[in-house]
């Protein structure tokens, strides 16, 4: 009876972490060897909302990455690993994982999977380099608003040279008048 038992909790930790593969926007593997209880509570503060920092086994991890369609994670379950899924936004979560390990050398990140495409250290390090989503949206409409004004401006243009090109011809006549 107690095999049953075991055999249908570790079924429905697979099939929970398969739901947050799934439900993620991102994930990130990384090994937590060293690190206190109150450094992991550290670093899932750190994360940001909607982001989660869970330690798995990896046979567990692995299944449901594979359950997943995320057969390429495969090489990345070894050691201790615990998974990071974020929902929230990814860049926010990406800096938090590597201000944390810049801190706590502990931290090893591992490489993850971001919108169903693999990522490497390197890749994970270039999304965590990004400014914060506010931050792109400010300048985009920064930019926006500059081309809305130089496009006014264009549209502008006609109109005051056609009023100069009067006023012009208005003088010209009133002098050929005199």
């Amino acid at each position: 009876m107690a095999e049953k038992e075991i055999l249908a909790a570790k079924k429905a930790a697979v099939a929970e972490l398969t739901e947050s593969f799934n439900k993620s926007n991102a994930a990130v593997l990384t090994e937590y060897r060293g690190l206190t209880v109150d450094q992991l509570a550290q670093l899932r503060r750190s994360l940001g909302e909607g982001n989660r920092y869970q330690v798995t086994k990896n046979t567990l991890a692995k299944r449901a990455a594979a359950e997943a369609g995320l057969t390429d994670l495969e090489d990345l379950f070894t050691g201790p690993t615990a998974i990071t899924f974020i929902e929230g936004d990814p860049v926010e979560a990406a800096k938090g994982l590597k201000n944390f390990a810049k801190e706590n050398e502990a931290l090893v990140i591992k490489g993850g999977v971001m919108d169903g495409k693999t990522l490497s250290t390197d890749d994970f390090q270039k999304i965590a380099d990004l400014e914060s989503r506010e931050v792109l949206l400010a300048k985009l409409a920064g930019a926006m608003k500059g081309n809305l004004q130089k496009a006014a401006g264009l549209f502008a243009a006609p109109a005051s040279q056609v009023a100069r090109m009067s006023a012009a011809l208005r003088d010209k006549k009133e002098a050929a008048g005199e």
